[in-house]
């Protein structure tokens, strides 16, 4: 009799048949997308001196609490703003006396970047959301990110979907606006200045305003200082950038690239001279030399717009908002970092108005690693994954081993 056997008859299968085989795709499980994700998400209270602004409004904390997310917020964090502890408490966040429980929450949203003392509050794998302020990282403070296996992101770096990056813009032209301002306190009588009108009357000369820089903050200088009647002249070195502010202020004023005559000379008789030049790898070039400076009018105002960057006026030196100005060569100095703070109402609006969206994205993508991998446009803000460096230039400015965030997925 046959012996029978359990074994399966092997099945032989042509080599040219099993190539194509091989070569088509084989079917894949579709991700499910996760539901609805709330978040706690803690506001802890800014402590620099520099920084006067909040991240949210108590308008934005209704809706997001509305929403099904918890949000903390430190007692007085939204003072500076002159939005009150009462105000977020009746828009639904719980008000915390604790930074230690703010900082253990789901996702910090902070304006400034956490010390280092913050950052052991904060608990593992939790998620932060600040700026970055490259020119004074240091590697301790990436290392203890990495410690912590923080997932970080850089609102200054974050882009929206058409490639803007949204709270740069915003803080630009609240900080271009506001420069001109600022010059007219100081060309005032009652600020012991030239006693000198920013703008122009009739039958008086028109102030002379020299901005260098033609980006987002020059573009709102010059927009407030033409208004206001004053003769503007913006240096730049790209024509590109000329061209589009001339476009998008819509009037003739004088334009010119960096040279060793015109730019002297109108610095030379600039009553307001507005610094705005942002480095590209860090550091603000010089473009305005010491011996410039001492050629200017006494009593002129220069205001320094990128000292955060280290100054485009070689003169320049850090001041704060308690102590904003001083004086060489008989020249006003104002270069306090952060003008934005100065009007941290309307500051906190904009950023509000910016994050509020992110927010809620972050909840309706199931999280914040989905929100992250589901929009390239808010991934190239993170620089920091679950103990890895993920921007490559940070990484390569430190030493440390940077990992592309697009293989850690998941």
């Amino acid at each position: 009799m046959a012996q029978q056997t359990n074994e399966e008859p092997q099945i032989s299968i042509d080599p040219l048949l099993k190539e194509q085989i091989n070569i088509y795709p084989l079917e894949e499980k579709a991700p499910v997308l996760n539901q609805f994700q709330s978040l706690s998400i803690g506001i802890p209270k800014e402590h620099s001196i520099f920084e006067k602004r909040i991240p949210l409004r108590p308008e934005s904390v209704a809706l997001l609490t509305r929403l099904g997310h918890q949000i903390l917020i430190e007692t007085q964090a939204g003072e500076a703003s002159q939005f009150s502890d009462k105000e977020f408490s009746e828009a639904g966040a719980k008000i915390s006396y604790s930074p230690e429980e703010v900082f253990a929450s789901d996702l910090v949203l902070k304006v400034e970047p956490p010390t280092l003392k913050e950052i052991e509050y904060m608990k593992p794998n939790k998620a932060l959301i600040s700026a970055l302020k490259t020119a004074t990282l240091s590697a301790e403070y990436l290392k203890a990110l990495q410690k912590k296996k923080i997932t970080a992101a850089a609102y200054e770096l974050i882009e929206d979907k058409v490639g803007g990056i949204p709270v740069m813009r915003a803080m630009s032209e609240i900080a271009g606006s506001t420069v001109m301002l600022i010059a007219a306190e100081y060309l005032s009588t009652q600020h012991a200045g030239r006693g000198i009108i920013l703008g122009g009357v009739t039958g008086v000369p028109p102030t002379r305003v020299v901005i260098i820089g033609a980006g987002t903050v020059g573009e709102y200088a010059a927009r407030t200082a033409s208004g206001l009647g004053a003769e503007v002249k913006v240096f730049d070195q790209h024509i590109y950038k000329l061209r589009r502010l001339k476009y998008a202020i819509g009037h003739e004023i004088y334009t010119s690239t960096f040279d060793e005559f015109s730019l002297p000379e109108a610095i030379k008789r600039a009553d307001v001279v507005i610094g705005a030049v942002r480095g590209e790898k860090g550091r603000s070039p010089i473009i305005i030399t010491e011996e410039m400076v001492s050629q200017m009018k006494a009593g002129a105002i220069i205001i320094d717009v990128s000292i955060d960057q280290g100054g485009c006026i070689e003169t320049s030196e850090l001041t704060t908002l308690q102590d904003p100005i001083f004086r060489k060569y008989d020249v006003v100095h104002y270069c306090v970092p952060n003008i934005a703070s100065r009007v941290a109402q309307t500051s906190s609006t904009a950023l509000s108005n910016i994050f509020t969206p992110f927010l809620r994205g972050i909840g309706i993508c199931g999280g914040f690693d989905e929100m992250i991998f589901q929009n390239q446009w808010f991934l190239r803000g993170i620089y920091a994954y679950k103990g890895h460096i993920t921007n490559h230039h940070i990484a390569h400015k430190f030493g440390i081993t940077g990992k592309d965030l697009n293989l850690l997925k998941w």
